[in-house]
C-alpha cells in the first residue's frame, strides 16, 4: 500500500521511520500542529494517510484530479463535480483565500477534496475567509499532507477510481474494503441530484464589476437546461446580449418551445452521459426546431441524440492548461476542461474528407487511449464531415492536441454546435469566450431567415470563424476609468469600497491588457503586419 510521510511509514526493509524531534517541533510551532489525521484508501488497496484539513466525515466517490494552478474555489462548488472526490495537482491550494462571489452554485457537489498543502492565512485583497473555513462551513472532507504527485502518476496509470477518505475510520483494511463497495460513478444519475425543479429568470449579477464592463440590453431570449450549470456559464450567455431561462433537466421539448427561445442552451453536469435520456431525448426532438449550443454535458447530449457514442476516458481532462485546435480557424485555444467521458467523432456516421488524413487517423487511433486520435485532421485543409442519417451532415471542428479526442462539433443542416470545454474563463484563459459571440451570431442567421443558405454550406462557417485574439477580452475592461478618474489625487473618484493597494492591482492589470492590444514590434525580417497575420 502507498503511504505518505504524514504518519510513520514502512520501509522497503519492513522498518518503520519516525518522524525525528526536530521536524516534529517545527511542526508543533506551525499551523498544522493540531491537525487531526486523515485516510484516503482506493479500490486498488493504495492508501494515503495524512491530515484533516475541512469539515470531519467520511465520504466516497470517484477519485480524479485537476491540473489547475487557480480557481480551487470553483472547482469545489463545480455540479459537474458531483460524486467525485477531486485531487489538486498544484501544491500550495488555499493561498488567495474565498471569495463567495466566486461560488459557482448554491450547493456543494463534489464528495471531498485532496491537496498537498492547505493554506490557512490567505493573501489577497478580495479574500474573505480561508479556505479550510469554507470548507467546515460547507461541510466539505478535505485531507492535506499527503504525495499528490505520487498520487496522480498512480491515477495516471491506473485510471480514475472508486476511493474513500476518512477523518473518522483510519483503518487501511477497513476503508479499502468500503472503497470497492461504493457505487460506481457510471451507475447513478448525477444530473437528477444537482438540477433546479423550478423554471425560473436567471438573475444576473456583476461580481467582478472592478474588471468588468455591465452587459448590454438582452437581444435574445435563451432558455438554458439545468444539467449541473455553473453560474459564470450563465453569466456569459447573460454578457453575449442574452436574457436566459433556467429550465429543468429534464423538460419536455415542447414545454421549451411554448417559451419561443431565440436559442436553447445545453449545459455542462455531472456523470456519465449514457444516464441522462430525460435531457437527450429532449434535444433529439429539439434539433432542426431552434438553434442550440452546447458545452462539455450539453456537448455529449448533442452527440447522444444524433446517436453517438460516449466512452469513458482513463482519467479526463480536468484543468485550465488543455490545448484545443479550432478547425475552422486553425487558431489554438487554452482551455478550461472537466469531463471524464467524450463522443467518438467516426460514431455519428460515415465520413467524408481527406481520404490519405483519413488513412492516417486511423492508423494512430490504434494505439490511441480513447479509441480515436483526430490531430491529423489539424493538418487537412478541411475538416472531415460525418454523414449522421438523422440530421444531416456533422462537422468537426475542434481537436484536443494533447490526445486528440473530439472537442467540437457542428450540424451543417440543422441549427446546432457544441464543445466538449467551458468558455466561460472561471477559472481560465478568455480564448474561448468568443463561442458565446458564436451563439449569438448563430441565432441572428436562424431569425434572419438565413437557415436555408447556411444548410447549403456557404454561410455556415461564418458564425464559428472569430478571432480569439480580438474576442478574448470583450467585456473586460481594467481602463484607467473603470479604477479611478482624474479627480484630485483620485481620492473622491477611486472605485467605491477599494483601498489603494487594490486600485494599484487593478491598474497593473490594466497596464498587462495595453500590452495585450499594443502594437507588435517589427523583429529581424517580419514585419508588423507579418507578425499579426502569422
Amino acid at each position: 500500500m502507498n503511504q505518505t510521510s504524514a504518519t510513520p511509514a514502512a520501509t522497503s526493509s519492513g522498518a518503520a521511520q519516525v518522524p525525528s524531534k526536530a521536524s516534529e517541533h517545527i511542526l508543533s510551532k506551525t499551523s498544522k500542529a493540531s491537525a487531526q489525521p486523515a485516510l484516503l484508501a482506493l479500490e486498488d488497496g493504495s492508501c494515503y494517510r495524512g491530515f484533516s484539513c475541512g469539515a470531519p466525515g467520511e465520504v466516497s466517490g470517484e477519485l480524479c484530479f485537476n491540473t489547475g494552478l487557480v480557481g480551487y474555489l470553483e472547482v469545489i462548488t463545480d455540479p459537474s463535480y458531483a460524486g467525485q472526490i477531486v485531487t489538486m495537482t498544484y501544491p500550495q491550494i488555499g493561498n488567495y483565500g474565498v471569495n463567495e462571489d466566486d461560488v459557482q452554485a448554491d450547493e456543494i457537489a463534489l464528495r471531498g477534496l485532496v491537496v498537498r498543502d492547505m493554506r490557512t492565512h490567505p493573501s489577497n485583497w478580495r479574500s474573505a475567509k480561508s479556505l479550510p473555513e469554507f470548507l467546515r462551513e460547507r461541510g466539505v472532507v478535505a485531507i492535506e499532507g499527503i504525495d499528490t504527485r505520487a498520487l496522480v502518476r498512480h491515477l495516471r496509470e491506473a485510471g480514475a477510481m472508486r476511493a474513500v477518505l476518512s477523518t473518522e475510520d483510519l483503518d487501511e483494511v477497513s476503508l479499502v474494503a468500503k472503497a470497492r463497495a461504493a457505487t460506481p460513478l457510471t451507475e447513478v444519475n448525477f444530473v437528477e441530484e444537482v438540477s433546479q425543479d423550478a423554471v425560473e429568470s436567471y438573475a444576473y449579477t456583476n461580481v467582478h464589476s472592478f474588471a468588468k464592463a455591465n452587459p448590454a440590453e438582452a437581444r435574445y431570449n435563451v432558455v438554458a437546461y439545468d444539467c449541473g450549470v455553473k453560474s459564470s456559464i450563465l453569466d456569459g450567455l447573460v454578457e453575449a446580449g442574452c436574457a436566459v431561462t433556467v429550465v429543468p433537466w429534464d423538460m419536455p421539448a415542447e414545454e421549451v418551445l411554448a417559451l419561443e427561445p431565440d436559442g436553447v442552451f445545453l449545459s455542462n453536469g455531472p456523470g456519465d452521459p449514457d444516464k441522462v435520456e430525460g435531457t437527450f431525448a429532449q434535444v433529439e426532438q429539439l434539433l432542426g426546431k431552434v438553434p442550440l449550443f452546447g458545452i462539455c454535458l450539453g456537448h455529449q447530449m448533442l452527440g447522444k441524440a444524433a446517436g453517438a457514442e460516449v466512452v469513458k476516458l482513463k482519467y479526463g481532462h480536468r484543468g485550465i492548461n488543455q490545448p484545443v485546435m479550432n478547425l475552422i480557424t486553425k487558431r489554438v485555444e487554452i482551455t478550461v476542461q472537466n469531463h471524464g467521458f467524450n463522443l467518438v467523432f467516426s460514431s455519428l456516421g460515415p465520413l467524408e474528407g481527406d481520404a490519405k488524413t483519413a488513412e492516417e487517423v486511423a492508423h494512430v487511433s490504434g494505439t490511441s487511449a480513447s479509441g480515436e486520435d483526430l490531430r491529423p485532421w489539424t493538418h487537412a485543409a478541411k475538416p472531415p464531415v460525418a454523414q449522421n442519417e438523422r440530421f444531416g451532415r456533422i462537422e468537426l471542428t475542434h481537436v484536443n492536441l494533447n490526445d486528440g479526442t473530439i472537442e467540437g462539433m457542428r450540424f451543417l443542416d440543422v441549427p446546432a454546435f457544441s464543445v466538449q470545454y467551458h468558455p466561460e474563463a472561471a477559472p481560465g484563459s478568455t480564448d474561448s469566450q468568443y463561442l458565446f459571440t458564436a451563439f449569438t451570431r448563430l441565432m441572428d442567421e436562424w431569425k434572419s431567415g438565413m437557415a436555408n443558405e447556411a444548410q447549403s454550406g456557404t454561410e455556415s462557417e461564418d458564425y464559428l470563424a472569430i478571432d480569439i485574439a480580438q474576442d478574448r477580452l470583450a467585456g473586460w475592461n481594467f481602463g484607467s476609468q473603470n479604477i479611478e478618474s482624474t479627480g484630485c489625487c483620485g481620492e473622491p473618484d477611486r472605485l467605491e469600497g477599494s483601498s489603494i493597494e487594490e486600485v494599484s492591482g487593478l491598474r497593473a492589470v490594466s497596464d498587462q491588457s495595453k500590452v495585450l492590444n499594443a502594437e507588435v514590434t517589427p523583429t529581424g525580417s517580419h514585419t508588423a503586419e507579418e507578425v499579426r497575420n502569422a
